[in-house]
């Protein structure tokens, strides 16, 4: 009876809600961040080294990847691409939860500035990165800072929403008005009582806002608009495999498996926090 009582645990606790979700998606987040790491130290060959001689090679032919048409180890562009791309969805991210962050929690604390946040998300909603990016990169030339502020600038808006949403809630509750009551002003409410109470919200956003910075950052890498060669990235390893897709289709399967793991992961470890960090999802389990 004992061992079935194990096992029913067991079984039990990986029903959970969110308890799968959390071990794949930290399992898969884990090995892009150690892998992007690793490369400032170490990667196969150097990734801009070209070799004609060697172009177009299979994968174990030459290299664990092959090469590309520059002769190239795909490998090591993977794995510096990794870190090419977590700098800018960090950066553009951090950007965006912190400005935006701070917007959220004002609009909470005063009302008469919740309505002109509003109407500002609306007006950075309607340019996407891409457009903004087009549009930064006529002034600016495309470059890291170009995919930063581009998809920085549109993280602001999603959350302010989420942050005032959820900092209108914690004002609302007895606590806060016995705080009132207790002299403690509008600043010290929020960074005492507010702010703690939503940085479980605020974490799982940055978890999936950070795919989604990644997808954004290899479609403007795509386009041209990311980081400039020789740096390699994701979103360029697709474009150049284009022209190459029936004689070397490796081209275009190793950096678009990669960006489909980290997007997976990302989005798995923000469902699997959420689950873990929402008191009405955690009584329901």
């Amino acid at each position: 009876m004992t061992a079935l009582a194990k096992v029913s645990g067991a079984s039990f606790r990986l029903r959970r809600p969110g308890r799968a979700a959390l071990l794949v998606g930290g399992i898969l987040t884990a090995v892009l961040v150690g892998v992007a790491l690793l490369s400032l130290v170490w990667t196969p060959e150097d990734p801009a080294r070209m070799r004609i001689l060697q172009k177009l090679k299979g994968p174990l032919v030459s290299g664990l990847l092959g090469t590309d048409h520059l002769g190239r180890d795909v490998a090591s562009m993977l794995m510096r691409g990794a870190f090419n791309s977590l700098t800018t969805a960090f950066a553009a991210v951090g950007l965006g939860a912190v400005l935006g962050t701070l917007a959220g929690v004002a609009a909470a604390a005063r009302a008469g500035f919740d309505a002109v946040l509003m109407r500002i998300c609306d007006a950075l909603f309607a340019l996407p990165p891409i457009l903004s990016a087009i549009m930064l990169g006529a002034l600016l030339g495309p470059g890291a800072l170009t995919a930063i502020v581009a998809i920085g600038v549109f993280m602001i808006p999603v959350f302010a929403r989420v942050t005032r949403g959820a900092a209108m809630q914690i004002w609302a509750r007895d606590y806060i008005m016995a705080a009132r009551m207790a002299g403690k002003g509008t600043a010290r409410i929020t960074l005492e009582h507010v702010l703690p109470n939503i940085a479980g919200q605020v974490i799982v956003q940055v978890t999936i806002q950070l795919a989604m910075a990644i997808l954004t950052e290899a479609g403007l890498s795509f386009l041209g608009l990311g980081l400039p060669p020789p740096a390699p990235t994701w979103g360029r390893m697709l474009a150049e495999s284009q022209t190459y897709m029936l004689q070397a289709p490796h081209l275009a399967l190793a950096p678009g498996l990669a960006i489909a793991a980290a997007v997976l992961g990302l989005n798995l470890l923000g469902d699997g926090l959420a689950a873990r960090l929402d008191p009405r999802r955690r009584q329901a389990s």
